[in-house]
């Protein structure tokens, strides 16, 4: 008999899902999905944003200001690609949406990529004029949503089987 994770729901829980094979994600490389490991490099870059913010802060060394607005840079483009490939998900498997986690993990990310983009323009013109406080607190901010949007993603993959190697049914 399988046994379920013991690891308590955040938000739902399906026994279906447990017992379901799983449904591929549509995009992919020789069945590997692209999703997850595209999304390692905006949640590193912008973390680092987050630390560098705070060298800055602490240090008020103008290595740090530029270390952010390029780590700001990196991590808006590379997480529009991971968006756009989690979006195809999103859009095309209907188990994604109908579960909580899934909307969860969509807004939480989308939210951090919009904060992102207002924290870089802020720097655009002076790499160090807007870091203390608010861009700052928007790199924090950031790298909280996407530990929040990580879990989420998190509890997709692992708990409901959503991008894994599977058969199951797509809605």
């Amino acid at each position: 008999m399988t046994q379920t994770p013991n690891i308590p729901p955040v938000i739902e829980s399906d026994e279906r899902d447990y017992r379901d094979s799983g449904v591929a994600s549509t995009v992919t490389i020789a069945g590997h999905p692209l999703h997850p490991p595209l999304v390692v490099f905006p949640v590193a870059l912008l973390v680092a944003a987050a630390g560098t913010d705070i060298g800055y802060w602490l240090t008020n060394d103008l290595f740090w200001a530029r270390g952010s607005f390029w780590l700001l840079g990196a991590g808006l483009l590379t997480g529009i690609v991971a968006a756009v490939v989690g979006m195809s998900d999103f859009l095309k498997i209907g188990r994604v949406r109908k579960h909580t986690a899934g909307w969860a993990h969509m807004y939480t990310n989308v939210t951090a990529l919009v904060l992102t983009l207002i924290n870089f323009l802020l720097r655009f013109g002076s790499r160090t004029e807007n870091i203390v406080y608010t861009g700052l607190l928007i790199s924090v901010v950031v790298a909280t949503l996407l530990g929040i949007g990580g879990w989420f993603g998190g509890e997709l993959i692992y708990r409901h089987k959503i991008a894994v190697i599977g058969y199951g049914d797509r809605e």
